[in-house]
């Protein structure tokens, strides 16, 4: 139990209706969850007003509301509190009543269109490799050391996250490794959060459907950096045409990386391979470079682990070749660039490519990796309910970089599967169309793209790589990309 008056502080409270002193034993946004003694927050969402569920709220037993706006009618016996801004207020609020964990943990935020969850997982992964306790939040999975708690959003809610960095202070952790979403940002998700290292990946086409423009996205993405304190470094890669953009106002100091020699860490693909790539990393204290194997694969991973590299050169005391040595032992993060083959020689390689930039990203590395006449095979489709510009460029990129291409079902949700397979083909030039088919179960064509496939050929299941379901109508079914492939190999060899 907390004070009210003390889980207020820095909340940014212009108005009160009752007394502050009183314990409050719990706090939410979601009148749902309010529990006996409990303070609620309402909140103006994308779907729904929190404002309009405040008597009910009291109802529950909430013994205290802050609001952006005093309802009509005030309930006798609870307290009311104005702010200005009662997202932001849910976030301070959140890690005051969780006694502010993030100040405890030298927390490290990972943000960017792609590559936020290779970034943070590898990191992840290394620093526990150099006996760190640590913890993981992520789109696949939170993780605090060895225990797994499921993971529902790319960022949890303010509430949830205060409450995990709390499970993260208490289990002894020392570093967290986190995803910032642009939704997150913008909804004031990690309000109250104090970062010692926030790292930009990269910005292309995405969520449009939520933050209605490029700029918009941008915008989102540069609060993260924005909010920093004078004493966190920063991160960006400079081969992205907006890093500098990202971090103008930013008020910690900035650091650089990327495949580009001006980076402040850097790195050159020296060779390429189906089972890795060689690395020459350069930059820090590392004269005229150190050569390291990695059995990641691409570009983008190249850059993902010059990223993780400068993070850990930024954040620890270990010495460089150690760090390096422990990079190199470093394997791919579920469902990002995961390969296997069947017993007569077929690649299946399994992707989250779910943006036009990670399917070209994919689809080049692939390229690059070719050996000879290999067949690309590439099954992909768009999730529904979500931004539609970008299918008909998904569906162009694929057909371009592919030999065949077999457009299918994502998750739908609430969408018609088929109708979105039609937008997507939309992006398919007229002389592009006998490359295409169109299967609108997943599952079948799945089967299908590797009955198209002979001995050599390289298959790309891209779009949901970890997940393990398909959300069709409202309903989540169970679905695995890799054990679909799996089965798929063990039958065909059977």
């Amino acid at each position: 139990m907390h004070l009210l008056k003390d889980i207020l502080y820095k909340s940014g409270a212009v108005e009160l209706k009752g007394s502050t002193n009183m314990a409050i034993a719990s706090v939410t946004a979601d009148s749902r969850k309010v529990q006996k003694n409990g303070l609620f927050v309402a909140v103006k969402g994308t779907q729904s007003d929190g404002h309009q569920f405040i008597d009910k709220a009291c109802e529950a037993g909430a013994v205290a509301v802050v609001c952006e706006q005093f309802p009509e009618k005030l309930t006798e016996g609870c307290t009311y509190v104005l702010v200005k801004d009662s997202a932001f207020a849910l976030g301070i609020i959140a890690s005051n009543f969780f006694e502010n964990p993030s100040e405890k943990l030298r927390l490290v935020g990972v943000t960017g269109t792609n590559g936020k969850t290779t970034i943070a997982t590898l990191l992840f992964e290394l620093f526990r490799s150099m006996n760190y306790s640590c913890g993981l939040i992520s789109t696949v999975k939170n993780q605090i050391d060895n225990l797994t708690i499921t993971a529902s959003h790319t960022t949890p809610d303010a509430v949830q996250l205060q409450q995990l960095l709390a499970q993260m202070v208490k289990a002894g952790c020392s570093y967290v490794f986190m995803e910032v979403s642009s939704h997150a940002a913008e909804q004031q998700r990690i309000a109250g959060v104090d970062f010692v290292l926030g790292i930009f990946t990269n910005i292309t086409h995405d969520h449009l459907d939520y933050h209605g423009t490029f700029e918009n996205y941008l915008l989102a993405k540069q609060k993260f950096f924005n909010q920093l304190s004078p004493l966190a470094n920063v991160l960006v890669n400079r081969d992205d045409a907006n890093a500098l953009k990202i971090t103008e106002n930013t008020k910690a100091k900035v650091h650089t990386y990327g495949l580009s020699p001006g980076a402040d860490y850097h790195c050159k693909v020296v060779e390429k391979q189906l089972n890795g790539m060689l690395l020459r990393m350069e930059g820090a204290d590392l004269g005229d470079g150190i050569d390291l194997w990695s059995s990641l694969i691409g570009n983008f991973n190249a850059s993902n682990l010059v990223a993780v590299f400068g993070a850990a050169s930024i954040l620890s005391h270990d010495d460089s070749v150690h760090i390096l040595t422990k990079i190199s032992n470093l394997h791919s993060v579920e469902g990002r660039f995961q390969y296997l083959r069947s017993a007569n020689g077929v690649t299946a390689i399994i992707d989250y490519a779910h943006t036009p930039d990670a399917l070209k990203n994919v689809l080049d590395t692939i390229r690059d990796i070719r050996t000879g006449n290999e067949q690309v095979i590439t099954l992909i489709g768009c999730g529904g309910d979500r931004d539609n510009a970008k299918r008909p460029e998904m569906a162009r990129i694929a057909v371009e970089l592919s030999d065949r291409v077999v457009l299918t079902s994502d998750n739908p949700r609430s969408e018609d599967p088929e109708a979105i397979i039609q937008q997507m083909k939309s992006g398919v030039g007229g002389q592009n169309f006998k490359k295409v088919l169109s299967i609108t179960d997943r599952r079948e064509a799945i089967r299908t793209a590797f009955a198209l496939a002979n001995k050599g050929d390289i298959i790309l299941i891209a779009g949901k790589g970890h997940e393990k379901y398909q959300e069709i109508k409202g309903v989540k079914y169970p679905f695995d990309d890799l054990e679909e492939v799996r089965q798929t190999f063990n039958t065909a060899s059977n």
